[in-house]
């Protein structure tokens, strides 16, 4: 994508603004010309100028000139903003995966500083936060008036520096302060394992630079432990906020042999891009079901939206984010960088998700289960009354003997959502194997 004319237009507004520092405003100007964009700018540099000369203690040019920029980027969109040269290096840090902080994704939504997801396995995650949570303070500041970059730069730290984040909910009657330690957040963004035999469960946390890759290597890993083959896959994006938008495009395309995945709309011809599947190294055509919720954003949303509109997925779960916008990073001559919403990005069937989320196509919603402490044991069997016929034992078949024990863990019983979408594949399966025999 090009981004010449912007570069310009920035370049041409700060030699004017100097220009217009030195020499004053410019007297007379016609009533006709008000509407131009010279005028627009001379607005500013006028404003500028009165700061400098008049406000009650000198300030430096380069803090109005950044002030002015973030100013311009806070009356556009919540992803779209400025990052000060620090802040932006702190940016390209995170899509490495490792940096010094809670482990939370954050937005603004209704004005309000919002947590899009706390990443699993960090200290907001354990601390209890939850997405769809509203941060009324950090270390005891509002953040009414606070960008996303400024809130991310509060909440950033030293690993083992405490932090105090005041926190509103809707099932909490007023706000409620959480004390969370700062840690080395180091996200793993793929993690695997086998459920039963032949089905697997892949966890991807956010897209980074190496998710596709990983995700290829964890399911190697997984059809070497089950034998070669996978009878099904559950792929679970819960909480996930996105990420690299290329990883999800290259993650959508790990299960689609062909078609379009996802394309993007803009104003300018760069912005308009189409990505398509490829044949290559698709994986097998096993049953899939892809688990969302609340917290699944952006690139999340783009691989259960492709995923879906192919029929390639059942999705499972709660209705997603809705962040269907592309931010693309311009990187500023003096270190800083530029982060605007540059397109709308819309399924293969044409549907923009942007503030309407992606619909599962079987809706779960979230609850916790806690086993019964007689479970099972308040039923009388046959195998109780006495004097009860033993069973004969069957004859044993290969096939079955071949079988592993369940994998799921005590965590897994409880989680709701998982254990829906475990019983469909298992359901699928037993039904695979009735139309094998009937053949």
């Amino acid at each position: 994508m090009s981004f010449k004319p912007v570069r310009l237009l920035l370049a041409i507004v700060l030699v004017v603004v100097v220009w217009m520092i030195a020499c004053g405003p410019v007297p007379g100007a016609r009533a006709e010309d008000k509407d131009s964009p010279y005028q627009e700018i001379q607005l500013l540099t006028d404003v500028l100028s009165i700061i400098q000369k008049n406000y009650v203690e000198e300030v430096d040019l380069h803090v109005l000139i950044e002030g002015a920029i973030k100013g311009m980027t806070e009356t556009l969109d919540p992803h779209s903003n400025f990052m000060p040269p620090e802040v932006y290096r702190e940016m390209k840090i995170d899509t490495r995966g490792e940096f010094g902080g809670l482990g939370i994704e954050i937005t603004i939504r209704d004005g309000l500083l919002t947590i899009v997801a706390p990443i699993e396995d960090t200290p907001a995650d354990r601390a209890g936060l939850q997405s769809g949570d509203q941060i009324v303070r950090i270390d005891g500041k509002l953040t009414k008036s606070l960008s996303i970059m400024e809130a991310v730069k509060l909440m950033r730290g030293p690993a083992g520096s405490p932090l105090k984040l005041t926190i509103m909910r809707d099932s909490l009657e007023k706000p409620q302060e959480y004390e969370i330690v700062r840690e080395i957040i180091q996200i793993k963004s793929v993690r695997a394992r086998l459920l039963d035999q032949g089905i697997g469960y892949v966890r991807l946390t956010q897209f980074q630079e190496r998710t596709a890759e990983d995700l290829t290597a964890a399911l190697q890993q997984l059809r070497s432990e089950s034998g070669a083959v996978l009878t099904g896959l559950i792929l679970d994006l819960r909480n996930n906020p996105g990420g690299l938008l290329d990883q999800a495009v290259k993650v959508s395309d790990l299960f689609l042999p062909s078609g379009l995945i996802v394309y993007t709309e803009g104003r300018e011809d760069g912005s308009k891009m189409r990505f398509s599947a490829h044949q290559q190294d698709t994986e097998p055509d096993y049953p899939l079901v892809v688990l969302i919720d609340e917290g699944s954003a952006s690139a999340s949303e783009i691989v259960a939206g492709a995923l879906q509109d192919h029929r390639r997925a059942v999705i499972l779960g709660a209705q997603s984010f809705g962040k269907g916008s592309v931010q693309t990073i311009i990187p500023m001559s003096d270190g800083s960088g530029l982060r605007l919403t540059t397109a709308r990005y819309f399924t293969p069937h044409g549907t923009s998700i942007q503030a309407r989320g992606i619909t599962p196509d079987i809706p779960v919603r979230q609850i916790v289960i806690e086993p019964a402490a007689n479970a099972g044991d308040e039923h009388s069997r046959e195998a109780n009354l006495e004097n009860h016929f033993e069973p004969i034992e069957p004859e044993k078949n290969p096939d079955t003997d071949k079988q592993v024990q369940s994998r799921l863990q005590a965590e897994d019983l409880k989680d709701y959502q998982l254990m829906r979408a475990f019983d469909l594949l298992k359901g699928l399966r037993v039904f695979s194997r009735a139309d094998k025999k009937a053949a």
